[in-house]
């Protein structure tokens, strides 16, 4: 099997609402359509999330949209998808997400070979005046690529 990666969908709004503190990959447990929705690209992460609950690891509120071509057997868009990963990851997870008061939030799904998997973000969230620091040194960022091009003339 190749590690060939093909990215189908990141959460950019997360970047902006909370510092990722760890990253961990897991499978995700789909149906038959939607597979191939994913594979299309037809993917939403903007308002998911995950949490454990006896010992399983849950995604949801991520929109994988209908599959066309499906006719009777469609799934709903917005069902809560179970996720895979190791015994001992989730338990590590589970103490940071009670002691910590982090978030576990997907940043992006995308293709392993031909597997999908979706990238998990151990987050906690910004407060505004982190978000608008982060807004002026990004602007800052900007207008000095700007005078270096300029300059460079």
């Amino acid at each position: 099997m190749s590690d060939d990666i093909k990215v189908l969908a990141t959460n950019r709004k997360a970047f902006h609402e909370y510092t990722i503190e760890e990253r961990y990959e897991a499978g995700i447990v789909l149906a038959g359509t939607e597979i191939k929705s994913v594979r299309a690209g037809q993917v939403s992460l903007r308002e998911g999330y995950a949490y454990i609950q006896d010992g399983e690891l849950w995604l949801v509120n991520v929109h994988i949209a209908a599959y066309e071509q499906a006719g009777l057997w469609v799934h709903e868009p917005k069902r809560k998808r179970k996720l895979l990963m190791h015994r001992r990851e989730i338990n590590r997870l589970q103490i940071s997400l009670q002691e910590r008061g982090y978030t576990l939030i997907p940043l992006r799904i995308y293709l392993k070979g031909k597997l999908a998997k979706v990238e998990l973000g151990l987050a906690k969230g910004k407060r505004q005046y982190d978000k608008r620091a982060a807004i002026a040194k990004r602007d800052d960022e900007r207008r000095i690529q700007r005078e270096w091009k300029e300059y460079a003339r």
